[in-house]
């Protein structure tokens, strides 16, 4: 009897462990039980994990630390200055990195990294303000080596007020929770969760919650056929491109709930209102954020069953591979079935097989992504290669003429 007595009490000291055990278990990824997270995804995906951490994807939202940023906080090349009075400087100090602000040598503001936003053309930088985010005023550009005023802020004052929105992470992270409650004052337009932030667009981002894929593949070791999971290739071609367009299709439609619960196999338009781009921009569709629209208004797109995985594939890094995007359109358009615009007597057949890209899916400037300098007009230097494939009647000369200098 007394055994069993202490057995019982054994198990009833055990018990609040066990619970907490479980629910921290259930809170491991904020989105809820149904989610594994991306650490999960390692065991049996290593070689592809490892790939993506190099990916876009990954480099959409990581913590600011020195090894995140790539800016120089080096002396003399930490600043950006505003104008002759008015300067930021990137500071390293004891446990963090900031932005500081100086007008005429005295301090007027500082702020710290807390975020870093892109890593491919270049990195802007969020800080909290309370539990709101605002965007910090300096920018690195990578083409210029230098930092430079971040994308469509005012040239003409210094400012760590713009707000940066759930819209905003919603291609930028995997998700974040709101925070319940009044602003109190804070100048943000949102209230966020912090606890809840997961970096980067992850594994069930695109592939969709995966505990119980993860949970039947390891109970049955022998099924190689992966279960309970999305498949890109599975899915209709319109479900595909909508997968893509929740952050390639542009941030100017109105929204109708929030795309951090879209899961692969959900149509778009339930999310968002479709077109609205077109009349916010008066037609215009911007090379950074507009990319399925342009796609889809192109000759290859329309007389094809092509969608955005033809030619990306989302778990390798890509950047810069033109021999690798080439051969996607020598797939389709080789010599015996394309005239290459009527330039194959012009230029050599190598020429033409390694200027594809170039000549008919050309680097353009996006209003989105523009780099100022003190004593600059804002210049939109910063160029986004084109997912209208057309021919470009400009550019074509340009290859002719570099062709001709080559030669």
């Amino acid at each position: 009897m007394k055994k069993t007595t202490t057995i019982g009490a054994i198990c009833l000291m055990l018990l609040p462990l066990i619970y907490l055990q479980c629910k921290k278990s259930n809170l491991t990824d904020a989105r809820g039980s149904l989610y594994a997270g991306s650490a999960t995804c390692i065991k049996c995906h290593s070689n592809i994990y490892h790939s993506y951490l190099h990916t876009a994807h990954y480099l959409a939202s990581l913590p600011a630390s020195p090894e995140n940023i790539h800016g120089s906080f080096a002396a003399n090349e930490n600043i950006f200055q505003f104008s002759p009075s008015q300067k930021i400087v990137m500071e390293k100090r004891a446990n963090a990195l900031f932005q500081t602000y100086y007008q005429n040598g005295k301090v007027v503001e500082s702020r710290r990294f807390d975020i870093v936003m892109g890593g491919v053309k270049g990195e802007s930088y969020l800080y909290w303000n309370g539990n709101g985010l605002n965007q910090l005023p300096a920018s690195y550009y990578t083409k210029e080596h230098e930092w430079l005023l971040s994308p469509r802020f005012d040239p003409r004052y210094v400012n760590f007020n713009r707000t940066i929105t759930s819209r905003c992470l919603q291609c930028h992270a995997s998700y974040i929770g709101d925070q319940p409650g009044e602003a109190q004052g804070l100048k943000t337009a949102e209230q966020f969760d912090k606890s809840t932030l997961i970096y980067s667009i992850d594994c069930e981002r695109c592939h969709g919650p995966g505990a119980q894929h993860v949970s039947y593949q390891m109970s049955n070791p022998g099924i190689k056929t992966a279960r309970f999971i999305a498949r890109y290739s599975s899915l209709p071609r319109a479900r595909r491109l909508d997968m893509c367009a929740v952050c390639h299709s542009g941030n100017k439609s109105e929204m109708l709930q929030s795309t951090f619960s879209f899961v692969p196999g959900d149509t778009l338009a339930n999310f968002k209102l479709p077109g609205y781009e077109n009349a916010a921009n008066d037609g215009k569709l911007d090379v950074h954020g507009n990319q399925l629209q342009l796609l889809q208004s192109s000759k290859c797109f329309i007389n094809s069953k092509m969608d955005c995985a033809t030619c990306h594939d989302v778990h390798q890094n890509q950047r810069n591979n033109t021999v690798a995007f080439v051969q996607k359109c020598l797939g389709c358009h080789s010599i015996a079935t394309h005239n290459y615009c009527q330039m194959a007597g012009k230029l050599s057949t190598p020429f033409l097989n390694s200027n594809c890209i170039a000549c008919h899916m050309p680097a353009f400037a996006s209003v989105a992504i523009v780099a100022s300098a003190y004593n600059k007009t804002p210049s939109a230097n910063v160029l986004v290669t084109s997912h209208h494939i057309a021919i470009y009647p400009d550019e074509v000369k340009k290859i002719l003429a570099m062709a001709q200098k080559n030669k």
